[in-house]
């Protein structure tokens, strides 16, 4: 069983830069492929980005190319999500999930979730 916990979620404005924490804990870190999704409100949970067991592929969804960063550092059990230049479109809860499937960029191939962490950014 594996256990995520989110952080680093607030209220940030436009242009401004936040920095998400995964927690995990349960089978051996680096064992895990592990991916961030958000739901904005009133919208469908989405793939944000994804990294493989020991950071050497990641991938993005074209939304966020270019502005966010995912990385992991696999001594801490921690998944990380930079994300700079923050648009109001931004915001959503943001979830970290490991991928049981094949698919990195689909929600169905993912089976733990953590709670999420609430990013609000201001026009």
């Amino acid at each position: 069983q594996v256990q995520l916990v989110e952080s680093g979620g607030g209220l940030v404005q436009a242009g401004g830069s936040v920095r998400l924490s995964c927690a995990a804990s349960g089978p051996p870190f680096s064992s895990l492929r592990m991916g961030w999704f958000r739901q904005r409100p009133d919208k469908e949970r989405e793939f944000v980005a994804y990294i493989g067991w020991d950071g050497g592929r990641t991938y993005y969804a074209d939304s966020v190319k270019g502005r966010f960063t995912i990385s992991r550092d696999n001594a801490k059990n921690t998944v990380y999500l930079q994300m700079n230049s923050l648009k109001p479109e931004d915001t959503a809860l943001y979830y970290c999930a490991v991928l049981t499937g094949a698919l990195v960029d689909q929600r169905d191939q993912y089976r733990y979730w953590g709670q999420g962490t609430q990013v609000t950014v201001s026009s």
